[in-house]
């Protein structure tokens, strides 16, 4: 198992004040980081792939599609344009030494049409998602495309119909992630889910239910580790919580209350809940 920490808990780019956050997470004994990649910028980016490869830390990244690169608009000019965002976006993961992207890629986060998605926008996302994961090959990353709960996305929403999207993309660079946030929001059956996912799952995202330090809320996480185990998922698990640092990652993520007493003490209690979790299963 390889274990990370999503930075959004402090950022939603990368920057120099970074350093010594990074190194923290390093010494506390974590694997990797997950980078955020919003801003698509390469030399940036291959300059941080330097700097975390001097300190010995792996990285996944995450980013997000918007209304102006939505992958499923009914726009073809705005398809393109989602093909070119998340081309741009993986030629930075790239410059960064990632290789595995997750997040939402799928469609655009924070939208909605008041109805359900139609054939037309699955078809649509299929066909976008299929060019993007072409030059996801050329690059040497995987993207890990993400359910979100029915609050934040209307297009997946649960593991049954992202198994659906990947499978007809059809294609060995599109992949999916499990996040056990949403999942607690939309599964009826958290072990049946996690099975369901597993042929594809390639990052799980260890989140508690009010996005706090993991195993301190009422996410089902024994069904959640033991299924995990029995599935034989050995891939990233990475921590994803959100506080106040950051007032648009806080509006962006509904925090409106201090959630935990310390970014340091969730960094530390989160990587010792994943490990003491996952060697109770290994014996």
């Amino acid at each position: 198992m390889k274990y990370g920490l999503n930075l959004l808990l402090w950022t939603d780019r990368m920057h120099d004040g970074l350093v010594p956050v990074v190194e923290k997470i390093k010494a506390l004994g974590y694997d990797g980081i997950e980078m955020p990649i919003f801003e698509l910028n390469e030399p940036l980016h291959a300059q941080w792939g330097k700097r975390l490869d001097e300190l010995g830390l792996e990285r996944t990244a995450v980013t997000v599609r918007n209304a102006g690169d939505n992958p499923i608009s009914p726009s073809a000019a705005v398809r393109a344009a989602a093909v070119d965002a998340m081309r741009k976006t993986i030629d930075c993961c790239h410059a960064a030494g990632v290789k595995t992207l997750c997040g939402p890629t799928h469609s655009a986060i924070g939208e909605f049409t008041g109805t359900g998605p139609t054939d037309d926008e699955f078809q649509w996302g299929v066909e976008t998602m299929r060019k993007v994961a072409e030059h996801a090959t050329t690059a040497g990353v995987t993207i890990a495309t993400e359910y979100l709960n029915r609050f934040e996305n209307y297009f997946l929403t649960s593991v049954a119909q992202t198994v659906a999207f990947v499978k007809a993309v059809d294609h060995p660079h599109l992949r999916m992630m499990y996040d056990t946030f949403h999942a607690n929001i939309e599964e009826k059956s958290i072990p049946d889910a996690i099975r369901a996912a597993a042929p594809w799952t390639v990052l799980v995202h260890i989140s508690e239910n009010d996005r706090s330090i993991p195993g301190t809320g009422h996410v089902h996480w024994d069904e959640t580790f033991d299924t995990l185990h029995e599935v034989g998922y050995d891939g990233w698990m990475v921590v994803e919580a959100f506080g106040l640092a950051l007032p648009n990652i806080a509006a962006a993520t509904k925090i409106w209350r201090k959630m935990f007493p310390s970014e340091d003490q969730l960094a530390t209690d989160s990587l010792a809940f994943m490990k003491r979790s996952v060697a109770r299963r290994r014996g």
